[in-house]
């Protein structure tokens, strides 16, 4: 099959994507107030406000002081990452990932609808309740529902495998705050990533893994 023709050019716009997301993120840095993010984490900030279109995102960031460090050395060593959603698995740069990381989430295993009526919880919690072993040292990502984060931080309370990072974004009006809270407050310290209050989701989450997977920018 032969490529399209082009139709005539009748706008001006930028075609360049490097230069696109050059000038994207030297504008974020011009627009946000990044003083309250740890020095480390300014990308992170970054991505994630290029994301999401919102430059007053940093208002709501909480970044633990070692978030950066541990994600990006758990990467280096080849931890996989964990999530609630498809859309964050798929969204994930597999070529930004310094160890072809195994990238992984459960929702649509055979066994999670029977789990999440056994214990009458959603199929996202239920998902996560599958992650078994694979989840000592390493990386989470929860964007999509409070009750995935609720339940590991439960399960981890109860002794659990303790993750390297957390990146937890769930979004949303029912328990999204709450669960993001009780993240920050958790007395396992475990690094962390929240934005506080209802706003988070996919995109989100999917941003902070590509920056904390590889520190350039573009």
């Amino acid at each position: 099959m032969s490529n399209p023709a082009r139709p005539p050019r009748i706008y001006d716009y930028s075609t360049d994507g490097a230069d696109i997301y050059r000038k994207s993120f030297a504008m974020i840095r011009a627009d946000a107030d990044l003083s309250g993010v740890p020095a480390d984490a300014e990308a992170v900030a970054v991505r994630m406000i290029h994301a999401c279109g919102q430059t007053d995102l940093p208002q709501d960031l909480q970044i633990h002081p070692q978030l950066v460090a541990a994600a990006r050395t758990a990467l280096q060593r080849g931890a996989p990452i964990l999530t609630d959603a498809t859309m964050i698995a798929t969204g994930i740069t597999r070529p930004r990932l310094p160890a072809d990381n195994e990238v992984t989430c459960l929702l649509r295993d055979e066994r999670v609808a029977e789990l999440a009526r056994e214990w009458q919880t959603t199929r996202s919690a239920a998902g996560v309740a599958l992650w078994g072993e694979r989840l000592e040292g390493a990386v989470v990502a929860i964007g999509n529902a409070p009750t995935a984060l609720f339940h590991l931080l439960e399960w981890i309370s109860d002794g659990g495998p303790r993750p390297a990072a957390i990146i937890g974004v769930p979004v949303g009006f029912v328990g999204s705050a709450e669960s993001k809270q009780a993240l920050a407050e958790h007395p396992a310290h475990i690094p962390f990533l929240v934005v506080h209050g209802r706003r988070g989701g996919s995109a989100m989450a999917v941003s902070a893994i590509n920056a904390l997977a590889q520190e350039a920018e573009i």
